[in-house]
């Protein structure tokens, strides 16, 4: 298996964004035959239909403000909407596990007084329950790569060793305490440049499912496809 991890808002608690007050995590969850075999192939594609190349990388927010490679979508209704219908066919189509987690910054600051890092809540999250569905999946030994989007120096390193602490069974958050040695758990930043195929897919159902908290009437045609990959969703507090 391989993971992929994206986020979706900012993590910080001193100024919060009341057009978007939550912080989300999520972990997309892929067998590694299936990620070579179908999903890397069919992203590939999409790619080469629509611009003759596979060097662009697919941000949600580019494709949403219709920015850079994606401004052809602005002047062409019919083009955009055969993108994304292509688009949401890839995702559904796509063999992959989604484990979210989504913070509710002014929740948390409302019932502690001196709130953790919601990024490192959502991580615990996303790692304790990564780690039940693997164990289910025989994977009691192996080793397991989870790739990050590199966010700087600074904040790298700050997940790093929280992501170790986990791993080492250290972590000083909530009352449930899971055996992580069970795994051998490795973290890799990538460069946000990479042309990543995982952490493209993982960009692009970070948002839908932050608004599936935060506008849980507005439609969403991303979510009628990842609804039914949700292996576990997570609103805390």
């Amino acid at each position: 298996f391989l993971i992929f991890a994206d986020e979706s808002g900012d993590h910080g608690l001193v100024s919060i964004d009341e057009q978007f007050p939550v912080f989300a995590l999520v972990f997309c969850i892929v067998r590694k035959d299936d990620y070579v075999n179908q999903i890397v192939p069919a992203m590939q594609r999409l790619k080469l239909g629509l611009w003759g190349h596979d060097q662009v990388i697919l941000h949600e927010h580019d494709i949403r403000k219709e920015k850079g490679p994606f401004g052809l979508l602005r002047t062409n209704r019919e083009l955009r909407e055969r993108f994304l219908s292509d688009l949401t066919d890839l995702i559904a189509a796509a063999p992959f596990q989604v484990i979210a987690s989504v913070i509710d910054k002014n929740r948390l600051k409302e019932r502690y007084a001196s709130p953790y890092n919601p990024y490192e809540v959502a991580l615990l999250f996303c790692m304790e329950r990564t780690l039940n569905y693997l164990c289910h999946q025989g994977q009691t030994g192996k080793r397991i790569s989870v790739l990050f989007e590199s966010r700087g120096r600074h904040e790298d390193a700050d997940l790093e060793l929280e992501f170790r602490r986990i791993c080492d069974n250290r972590s000083n958050w909530g009352y449930k305490r899971s055996d992580f040695q069970q795994m051998h758990f490795e973290h890799l930043f990538v460069d946000k440049k990479s042309n990543s195929t995982g952490l493209q897919l993982a960009d692009l159902v970070a948002r839908p499912l932050a608004l599936r908290h935060l506008r849980p009437g507005q439609a969403n045609r991303a979510l009628r496809v990842l609804d039914e990959k949700l292996l576990n969703f997570k609103v805390f507090p």
